[in-house]
């Protein structure tokens, strides 16, 4: 308990999220000058929407919008594996279209941290682990309450990240539903988004 409190009142560390969901879609709607550039127009976008949603659930936004939307394009390519088109549109002024793209994981993680994104991408390195954000109403008293049901189920907590009243924590992908009900019955609510479990009273 002493070691918990201790990284409650300050410890950060960053560390990965696992099984990262990191394929996303825009659709997208640009008119230009021609359509060739509105096409660039409206691929730029999507990245850019793209990039926010997706990496969004791995990192602190307030950091990541800023600088997804402040960095060149050219830039942000490189964190792009992937790039579909469906549904595309064009006319002398005009696109549309339906835009998936695939993250690239490495680089996106890579770009974060030379950009001093906080963020909890993995390196690969496991993958019996998953991402819950929890957030706290009463501080002390919550905490103390989410680690008294964990251990009631034999779970190990990993803190990943502390920001306030939310913390990021590493739990075991093979006890996802033990977990999820045990905190319901203990007064708790959860979702699951992209992969990452939302905890919270």
């Amino acid at each position: 308990m002493k070691k918990l409190l201790i990284a409650f009142f300050g410890l950060v560390f960053v560390c990965g999220a696992h099984a990262a969901d990191l394929v996303g879609s825009a659709w997208v709607n640009m008119t230009s000058d021609t359509s060739s550039t509105a096409k660039t127009m409206a691929i730029n976008d999507a990245r850019r929407q793209i990039l926010i949603e997706k990496l969004g659930a791995y990192s602190m936004t307030d950091q990541l919008v800023p600088a997804v939307r402040s960095a060149k394009s050219t830039e942000l390519v490189n964190l792009i594996a992937e790039t579909n088109i469906d549904n595309e549109k064009i006319s002398n002024t005009a696109y549309s279209a339906k835009i998936t793209m695939t993250i690239d994981k490495v680089a996106a993680r890579n770009w974060m941290a030379e950009n001093n994104i906080q963020n909890w991408l993995n390196d690969g390195s496991s993958t019996d682990m998953f991402v819950a954000n929890i957030t706290l109403r009463d501080p002390l008293g919550d905490w103390a309450d989410f680690n008294r049901v964990m251990r009631g189920e034999r779970v190990d907590v990993m803190t990943k990240y502390i920001s306030g009243k939310n913390i990021t924590v590493e739990l075991p992908a093979s006890s996802r539903t033990v977990i999820a009900a045990a905190l319901r019955g203990a007064g708790w609510r959860t979702s699951v988004t992209d992969n990452v479990m939302r905890i919270w009273k």
